[in-house]
């Protein structure tokens, strides 16, 4: 069990500081003692082992808190994106089978009412703030750990598929152990660290890369409710942080915030995947931040290859963990030679180190764990030496700002717009964010780009919504009638960009097609 680390950590360095948030900062043995009485409020619920436990908030001590507590009682957590809203939160929520929700203030007045009568009624915790919450528990007891083995669920975190709604993946209490181990000796981090997390503690990034090497060591958090480029540094130099995770939007948005060199911080690595070779230049030579860029995903191990101190390649994605073998696979699933592109296929060289399954979707773990190997949908190659090359996805999943996003969730929703006939969503490059979104839509008469926009809004999550528009006759289709997505993944005067409010000029057509 995690929560075992986390009970060894408080017993070890009770007065060592776990958490910082900006507004204070809290021991391992605070944070322990919080999670254990959480625990209770639980069993007063009625939670116990192997209950469903969603969490729809935002980053803070309460969030660890509460899943830490969750893990206390024999729980599962169920991370999910607290920015969904519509057909896919209500989805989600009946999927995991929740049994009791744990929300912030901000969900509660946002998208509470977004859920139907009966998820409605499910049994409700409030985090007004992380003082409000710590101090609610105060009138509860300490609770008594349920044991679970390692090999037991810990978490179910939602990915998008290519032809359907989210999988939840199911992850071990030992994928977790292990995935920490896995970094601390990777980026040999130690008690003194501090790690700097930003990105949402829903997802997969943050919890096993950032917490589990904090567990791991019994080194320090720092939790920032949502990254700021223009408060990057001076955060990192108040807070004393020494290295952060990442994935690629962050560094871009970073080096186009920052023109010139910046090197008064303390802060040593930056660890995670989606960093364009550009960036990761400029990060090191003007922020004087090493870049350990990295290959993984939810179901695999959180990551599966990394660069290292004592072994980095610039441009890849690193050498494989220890305990998970990496190998590149052919359309027949027989290996490809050293330098050939094909999908990346992950096993495991140990026990439970990457995901136990698909929640509710064993159809889906067959398809992907065929002939024994993880199959991972990305197409990559490996060097004479081990090192993966990442060139893109087979899938059509789109990845935009560290989100992978399927299409066929945008274009279910909207199918539901008055007056369109037919669509297609696709991605497109963009330097900041990896993929940008492009819809494609036909129309049965004249539709405002604008008026889509809006539609969508009020029925997705923000990341989700296009950012370019184009009007066509006919969506190019194979004679099975599976969308030619290639064919639609340009950029030119045919085009409406909404963030310009404008169809693309040829200047910005040339400069998004290089």
């Amino acid at each position: 069990m995690i929560t075992e680390l986390l009970s060894q950590r408080a017993a070890q360095f009770a007065h060592a500081v776990f958490i910082v948030t900006p507004e204070r900062s809290y021991s391992y043995a605070e944070i322990y003692s919080a999670a254990a009485r959480f625990a209770q409020q639980l069993k007063t619920k009625g939670i116990g082992a192997g209950d469903h436990v969603a969490i729809l908030a935002g980053n803070g001590a309460a969030f660890l808190i509460a899943w830490f507590g969750i893990g206390l009682r024999g729980a599962v957590t169920v991370a999910l994106n607290n920015q969904l809203i519509g057909d896919g939160l209500r989805y989600s929520i009946d999927q995991c089978d929740a049994q009791l929700l744990v929300v912030d203030s901000e969900w509660q007045e946002t998208r509470g009412g977004e859920l139907d009568r009966r998820q409605a009624q499910l049994p409700r915790i409030l985090i007004e703030s992380d003082f409000a919450f710590i101090t609610s528990l105060d009138g509860f007891e300490v609770c008594e750990p349920i044991v679970v083995t390692p090999d037991q669920a810990c978490t179910i975190l939602y990915t998008s598929g290519t032809t359907g709604l989210p999988k939840g993946v199911v992850n071990s209490h030992n994928a977790y152990k292990a995935a920490g181990r896995a970094t601390v000796k990777t980026l040999a981090i130690t008690i003194q660290d501090r790690i700097l997390v930003f990105l949402p503690l829903f997802h997969v990034n943050p919890q096993m890369y950032a917490v589990m090497s904090a567990l791991t060591v019994g080194c320090s958090l720092i939790v920032l409710r949502k990254f700021s480029a223009s408060t990057f540094f001076d955060d990192a130099i108040r807070f004393g942080a020494t290295g952060a995770t990442f994935v690629g939007t962050v560094l871009s948005i970073l080096v186009a915030r920052h023109s010139g060199e910046r090197r008064d911080h303390c802060i040593r690595f930056f660890f995670g995947g989606g960093a364009p070779n550009f960036v990761w230049q400029e990060v090191e030579t003007r922020f004087g931040i090493s870049v350990y860029e990295a290959y993984g995903m939810t179901e695999i191990g959180g990551w599966s290859t990394a660069n290292s101190p004592e072994a980095s390649r610039f441009g890849t994605c690193g050498k494989a963990r220890p305990d998970l073998e990496v190998c590149i696979f052919g359309p027949d699933d027989m290996p490809l030679p050293v330098g050939k592109k094909g999908e990346i296929v992950v096993r495991p060289r140990e026990p439970d180190v990457i995901l136990m399954g698909y929640y509710k979707k064993p159809e889906r773990m067959v398809e992907a764990s065929r002939n024994m190997w993880f199959h991972s949908g990305d197409l990559g190659s490996l060097d004479e030496d081990g090192f993966l090359s990442y060139h893109g996805r087979i899938k059509e999943l789109i990845r935009r700002s560290g989100e992978m996003i399927s299409p066929v969730e945008i274009e279910t929703s909207l199918r539901k717009m008055p007056d369109v006939f037919d669509c297609a969503v696709v991605a497109v490059p963009d330097d900041v964010f990896g993929d940008e979104i492009k819809a494609v839509i036909v129309a049965e008469k004249n539709i405002d780009p604008i008026a889509v926009q809006f539609f969508l809004g009020e029925r997705i999550a923000q990341f989700m919504l296009p950012r370019y528009i184009e009007f066509m006759s006919i969506i190019p289709k194979t004679e099975t009638q599976k969308i030619q997505r290639n064919k639609l993944q340009y950029l030119d005067r045919r085009v409406f960009d909404l963030k310009l409010g404008r169809f693309i000029s040829d200047e910005q057509n040339l400069k998004a097609n290089e």
